[in-house]
């Protein structure tokens, strides 16, 4: 039942780019769900191979796929061009080459609207990649392998939640201790796809374009607007290994470059706009994640020129306040390493 006249109460942001292989199973994984007011907008972004036919295949059978073809631009842009044109009371992401338990939409709206929640996480089957990534070593198809869970049926009124006010508490990339009692409710990672949105939430809040993790910042963002969230952690989106894809084959650098970026813009903004409970929470939990992982990616430049462009993104970083007050002994040994690769830090002492 739709909330408005020819509106769907939940719109579908799927980026495609060259997963045959792997997008009829995402797109029947759609059609297989036990919700069905939903409208899936199939941002074809540039794919040479066959999945712009695929799209256009099921559009034809079913008027729910919408497809829009975009020149080759990433996906940071590709889901901009797909939020723009959502018109669903809510808002989930898939990428073409994963797919999405029968009862995704279904238990995901059921809790939002329950809840009355901006934010309903779910996760991923967290042993469903490590077993496709062994089959792929050991030479076998990963194209066609059902994840155990799959058939399994829940009562969404039955779901064990978490109803929060305070994402800061919650979301995190931090690795966290197993006798840690929130562990079973912290929202881990920034991923985009494992989350149902309302749309109002979202709409204003734009992906940076021809980065990598382009979620981190505009997950950062999204949390800024202090969402009220309901955490479900069951393993609701099946995260497909695709060895061909733009993260696998990306270079070192770009890679970097993503990272700094993410750490960059968004510390100014939440340098404007943030509370000091907010920017201490982000730092902790997301900012020193990510200028640790970009200065490890530091052992696999080999050119000068990398490594110059390097210390000047350290050396940005460290300009604008990014690298202040470290929270723990790992975080200022991280910040005295970074120092001493860029050969200097302002104010050392803090």
């Amino acid at each position: 039942m739709r909330g408005e006249i020819g509106m769907p109460e939940i719109s579908v942001i799927i980026p495609v780019y060259n997963v045959e292989k792997y997008l009829r199973r995402c797109l029947d994984s759609l059609l297989a769900q036990t919700f069905t007011d939903w409208h899936a907008i199939c941002v074809n972004d540039g794919s040479v191979d066959k999945s712009g036919e695929i799209l256009a295949e099921y559009a034809q059978r079913d008027s729910r796929f919408t497809v829009v073809n975009i020149p080759n631009s990433g996906p940071a842009c590709a889901r901009n061009v797909g939020i723009e044109r959502a018109q669903g009371k809510y808002v989930m992401c898939v990428d073409g080459d994963d797919f999405i338990h029968p009862q995704t939409m279904e238990i995901a709206h059921f809790l939002a609207v329950r809840d009355g929640s901006d934010i309903v996480s779910f996760t991923y089957d967290r042993s469903y990649r490590p077993y496709l990534m062994v089959r792929y070593k050991l030479g076998l198809g990963i194209e066609n392998i059902e994840p155990l869970g799959i058939r399994r049926r829940y009562r969404p009124a039955a779901v064990r939640t978490l109803v929060t006010d305070d994402i800061f508490a919650y979301a995190t990339e931090q690795t966290h201790n197993a006798f840690n009692p929130k562990r079973r409710w912290l929202i881990k990672h920034t991923q985009v796809w494992k989350n149902l949105y309302r749309r109002d939430l979202i709409a204003d809040v734009k992906f940076i374009d021809g980065i990598l993790y382009e979620d981190f910042p505009w997950w950062s963002a999204v949390m800024l607007k202090n969402p009220r969230v309901t955490i479900a952690p069951l393993p609701l989106y099946y995260y497909v290994p695709n060895f061909g894809g733009i993260f696998l084959s990306a270079g070192q650098m770009r890679a970097f470059d993503g990272m700094c970026t993410g750490v960059r813009d968004t510390f100014l903004l939440y340098q404007a706009k943030a509370s000091p409970y907010q920017m201490q929470q982000w730092s902790k939990n997301f900012k020193w994640y990510f200028i640790k992982w970009a200065f490890n990616k530091i052992k696999y430049f080999t050119s000068v020129a990398d490594l110059n462009k390097a210390r000047n993104w350290f050396r940005e970083l460290d300009r604008i306040g990014a690298l202040d007050s470290p929270h723990n002994k790992k975080t200022k040994k991280l910040r005295q390493k970074i120092c001493a690769f860029i050969k200097d830090c302002h104010q050392n002492d803090r």
